[in-house]
């Protein structure tokens, strides 16, 4: 085992260097579309979660600069209050508000989704930015360790309520799950809450990001007939609060070459933006084109019956 995570550490490790830094992405950007950026998004109503800071505020910022209607949900609401006044001052849009939510908690996601939902109005783009990489074991008040709670269980049952209003704006309708360029270095798991005796974050955060993956391909499978479309990204090695708190050292060590919270943002706009015939259900991205899932010799594949039990699970935590 130990030799196989040294051999996944090692690919992931060389392929990020080579792809995931900013001057990758400068050098990707030459084969960037300006045309697909300028669309407009009057009319369109946008979801974006973690948006108080790094790649989920640069989503937010993008969103609304192109007139789109934001909901900002922010776990704190001074700092989500701060990033809103922020937007409201940059975009001169005032069609952005703020949305108080723990995605942590499972019972927060209920409050919120039944307070939005009464609204009723057509979510067009629904984007699962909220994440966190946890160091150590952190249990919530409801029971589940924390980074689960937040990048996967609260990632799904937000989605999965969101739903009927995502319908509401089918056929052009779309849900964007920002996963991690980590999630190559660990194959699909239905050890949820990381069981073993020593947690360690990197690799639970791993975890989750995968499902994350595996989840967009279930519901772009499941709900095909529905007009809604999924699809994941990640948005490369992006110098941001959570990267700084999180992964000190790396952030230190790569210092000057991580990419900025817009460029990391670039390909969530991009999904946004994009007319729904230009991209593929349940895909991956990155840096405005679909990315493999796997790497090659690092062993990550998994039969899709994972999934099924995962979601199983999910349901369960969830109550739905």
């Amino acid at each position: 085992m130990f030799i196989v995570k040294t051999l996944r550490a090692s690919v992931f490790g060389l392929y990020g260097y080579m792809n995931f830094t900013k001057s990758a992405f400068s050098e990707h950007a030459k084969n960037f579309k300006p045309e697909d950026m300028q669309v407009q998004m009057e009319g369109k109503n946008c979801i974006v979660t973690g948006a108080n800071s790094g790649i989920g505020f640069a989503t937010a910022e993008g969103l609304a600069s192109r007139g789109a209607t934001v909901y900002m949900v922010c776990r704190n609401k001074e700092r989500g209050e701060a990033a809103l006044t922020k937007i409201h001052s940059n975009t001169g849009n005032k069609n952005v508000y703020l949305e108080v939510c723990d995605i942590s908690s499972v019972n927060d996601v209920k409050s919120f989704t039944s307070r939005f939902c009464s609204k009723d109005v057509p979510v067009h783009v629904l984007v699962n930015n909220a994440g966190l990489l946890e160091a150590n074991r952190v249990i919530t008040p409801e029971g589940y360790e924390l980074s689960f709670a937040t990048n996967v269980l609260g990632t799904y049952t937000l989605t999965e309520l969101m739903l009927p209003l995502l319908e509401k704006a089918a056929p052009d309708a779309r849900v964007i799950t920002v996963s991690s360029g980590g999630m190559y270095t660990s194959p699909l798991t239905t050890d949820l809450q990381f069981s073993g005796d020593t947690f360690d974050g990197v690799v639970q955060y791993a975890r989750n990001k995968r499902i994350q993956i595996a989840l967009t391909e279930k519901w772009a499978e499941k709900y095909k007939d529905k007009g809604v479309g999924f699809y994941s990204m990640h948005p490369g090695w992006a110098e941001t609060p959570g990267v700084a708190k999180s992964l000190p050292d790396f952030s230190k060590s790569f210092e000057g070459k991580l990419r900025s919270s817009e460029e990391g943002a670039d390909t969530v706009i991009w999904l946004a933006l994009q007319p729904k015939e230009k991209l593929v259900p349940g895909a991956f991205y990155f840096d405005r084109a679909e990315a493999p899932k796997h790497l090659p010799l690092t062993g990550t594949k998994n039969s899709h019956s994972a999934i099924d039990s995962i979601v199983e699970k999910l349901r369960s935590f969830a109550g739905l």
